[in-house]
């Protein structure tokens, strides 16, 4: 019984896992311009925005529809 039991909790989550996985991407710019010598290290987004964070220790937030940029933060 319990091996029964572990089996259909393996495969309920296995099929979560394909469920979650298998969704539309996330739509992502076709085209990210950054200031001159900057090189982005990390990327991540929300709703109506996106973040690059770049080797010179800043995080560069850009408006998802424009393109422009938003906010710099300087890590330190």
């Amino acid at each position: 019984m319990l091996t029964a039991t572990m089996i259909c909790g393996l495969l309920v989550v296995i099929g979560l896992l394909v469920i979650r996985f298998s969704s539309k991407a996330p739509d992502l710019p076709d085209v990210i311009v950054l200031p001159s010598g900057e090189k982005a290290t990390a990327f991540t987004q929300g709703p109506d925005w996106y973040a690059i964070v770049t080797n010179e220790n800043q995080i560069l937030i850009f408006d998802r529809t424009s393109g422009a940029l938003r906010q710099t933060v300087d890590l330190k």
